[in-house]
């Protein structure tokens, strides 16, 4: 995962995914930026999604630019939504990670019949 600038991580920290808002992860926590870059002025910036039909992406793509927009040296700002990767659990920050406590994976579940027939013994 490219390292995110210090500056940028620190403009974003104040953004979030409609959906983790009232918990304050940040779309950094969430690891919902994949990079930014910044060449004579003009910042790009890589955006994952949660989810290819969240409702709130056109929202969190704006605040992200403006976010970005507002930083010194920076005179223009884009946001592109990356396809070609998926976002995973793995990009949550350990707080984060903590906060939603995710559940396991279907193939770490143990078997529910298996399991449903040790709880009748």
């Amino acid at each position: 995962m490219p390292e995110i600038p210090q500056w940028a991580s620190e403009a974003l920290s104040g953004v979030y995914d409609p959906c983790c808002r009232e918990k304050g992860i940040s779309v950094v926590e969430m690891g919902l930026i994949r990079s930014v870059e910044v060449d004579g002025g003009r910042a790009r910036v890589e955006l994952l999604l949660t989810s290819g039909w969240c409702p709130f992406a056109a929202r969190v793509l704006t605040e992200v630019r403006d976010r970005i927009a507002e930083q010194p040296g920076v005179t223009e700002a884009e946001v592109e939504v990356v396809w070609d990767e998926v976002w995973t659990t793995d990009r949550l920050s350990p707080r984060a990670a903590r906060m939603l406590r995710f559940l396991p994976a279907p193939a770490q579940v143990p078997d529910k019949a298996a399991y449903i027939g040790r709880e009748l013994r």
